[in-house]
């Protein structure tokens, strides 16, 4: 009887023998891609193929305030310089239905508005009634109701068009991004191990006295994606937790900060390693919000971190110290980092593999040990010149002996 040999398809072998091979990273070149956040804050989007422009004249007060200066101060003096021509036609039309303009006219009848004879004339009075001037030679008589009207609407509309020409630029001056401009951020974000943990961080401070009030701080990571149904998400955020979080990842901005997030199994950044970070897209966005201590307004900094801005393996120096009592902080060494032992591999491996971490302090330790051994030796080697070199010195400086002989060839005096 024959026996039966099991024949296993070839792939289906080479299959089981792939599913017990470790799974290598696949690396992809990146593509120079546009940061939705600039290191400044500024959003780096631009709105196209708008059909509904009439919503921002809806918003009035908003559209002037979001205007450049330039815009802005274009549209405040052509207000009121045509409201200063509107009601200057108003006036001369007065004038002219009255008969004031008459060169002929009765002297025994009293004009409307003494002294304005002419449109220029009544552009001046236009403008002493709305500012309030009144230079007193130009004065409303009581012969015309429709002057007092004509007053009274003036006086409203000035009114009207003072309160928001400057409460626009009153809240340009007093915006919220002006107090930003002394909320600063790190010029790179570091990845490094902190407690066990591999994690990221960045540091934060304020270059002002005065504090903010509920400063929170809000991490999120955007990168695209595509979903298992095909569908692809150009801008998909993902919040992610500081490691002091609390219910409003509340900080207390009294001096710089150093924010650290955890790298666990819920960080977007879990399954990535130090070669698949420079090949990724990813963009971690930082955003700042707290209220001016001074102003009561709230302000919002913000800033991004790519990749090429991610330095894996490093940690950022202390720069609070304490002198005389009082703390100081040197801010020409905010962004400066240093090296430090760091395993190259992903949080998601270090935590299957802790022995990772544990052979990488170790050998961090025996190289720092072989440099200070090294760096001994140089100065023994150092010191040991040295002291060859002074004994040259002083053998070189040695004056040797000089014997003078008589003429009978017997020996008399010696000079050294």
């Amino acid at each position: 009887m024959l026996a039966r040999k099991s024949i296993i398809p070839e792939e289906f072998a080479l299959s089981g023998l792939a599913s017990r091979m470790p799974r290598k990273p696949v690396f992809r070149d990146r593509v120079n891609k546009a940061r939705f956040i600039a290191k400044s804050g500024s959003c780096n989007l631009a709105h196209k193929n708008i059909r509904e422009q009439g919503r921002f004249l809806q918003d009035v007060f908003t559209t002037l305030v979001d205007l450049k200066w330039r815009f802005t101060l274009v549209i405040f003096t052509m207000t009121f310089l045509c409201s200063w021509l509107l009601f200057a036609m108003c006036w001369w039309l007065v004038a002219f239905a009255h008969g004031d303009l008459d060169p002929n006219r009765r002297a025994d009848i009293k004009q409307c508005v003494t002294d304005v004879n002419s449109f220029t004339s009544a552009f001046l009075f236009s403008i002493e009634v709305q500012v309030t001037i009144g230079f007193g030679g130009r004065v409303i008589t009581e012969q015309c109701p429709t002057a007092i009207t004509v007053l009274i609407l003036q006086n409203i509309a000035g009114l009207i068009i003072n309160a928001i020409m400057l409460g626009c630029i009153f809240m340009k001056t007093a915006q919220s991004h002006r107090r930003a401009e002394t909320l600063i951020f790190s010029r790179h974000a570091v990845i490094a191990v902190r407690n066990g943990r591999l994690c990221f961080m960045f540091r934060v401070g304020d270059l002002r006295k005065s504090m903010i009030i509920g400063a929170a701080v809000r991490l999120q990571v955007v990168r695209k994606t595509t979903t298992p149904e095909g569908e692809v998400i150009p801008i998909h955020q993902i919040d992610i937790q500081t490691e002091s979080a609390t219910s409003s990842n509340s900080i207390f901005l009294l001096a710089p900060l150093i924010i650290c997030h955890v790298i666990d199994k819920d960080s977007p950044l879990y399954d990535l390693s130090a070669m698949e970070l420079q090949c990724s897209d990813l963009e971690v966005i930082v955003i700042l919000e707290g209220v001016v201590e001074t102003t009561g307004i709230t302000t919002q900094a913000r800033t991004s971190y790519v990749a090429e801005e991610i330095q894996w393996g490093h940690r950022f120096v202390p720069i609070v110290t304490e002198e005389e009592g009082v703390y100081s902080v040197d801010y020409s060494k905010f962004g400066n980092t240093v090296k430090v032992a760091t395993p190259r591999c992903s949080a998601r491996e270090l935590d299957e593999k802790p022995s990772i971490l544990i052979q990488t302090l170790q050998k961090s330790e025996l190289s720092h040990q072989n440099s200070l051994r090294k760096r001994n030796s140089m100065r023994r080697n150092n010191s040991m010149r040295k002291s060859n070199s002074m004994r040259r010195n002083n053998s070189s400086l040695t004056v040797p002996k000089v014997q003078f002989l008589t003429p009978g060839g017997s020996q008399n005096v010696t000079v050294t």
